[in-house]
């Protein structure tokens, strides 16, 4: 494990955002989802592709709040561009769990 200064965790905005759709990304390499996520007002709506398809259905993601890092430059996946990280966990079988908050927390709000 590497070790980091605090001030580069700092760096990193993690912020949360509420899935607003979901579509197949069927020119993905692996299965994968795109998502459009709403960071509020100060960032708006971003998307990202996230494999996610093992462990949630498009319709289950669709108004579930979750964790991404908003900050890092756009990465192009395919034909699209990835605007944030969402972030999850992955299971033993090598699905994925996203990082969700456990409460009403407000969109945009950064993880401190």
């Amino acid at each position: 494990m590497q070790t980091i200064e605090w001030n580069d965790f700092t760096k990193v905005e993690l912020r949360v955002g509420k899935i607003l759709e979901v579509q197949d990304f069927s020119k993905a390499k692996k299965p994968a989802y795109i998502v459009f996520v709403d960071f509020g007002d100060e960032l708006g709506i971003r998307k990202s592709s996230a494999q996610i398809t093992k462990n949630y259905s498009k319709d289950e993601l669709v108004g579930k709040k979750v964790l991404a890092v908003v900050n890092f430059p756009k990465k192009q996946i395919g034909p699209i561009q990835s605007e944030c990280l969402i972030t999850g966990l992955h299971d033993e079988q090598g699905g994925v769990f996203l990082c969700v908050p456990d409460g009403d927390v407000p969109l945009g709000t950064k993880l401190l």
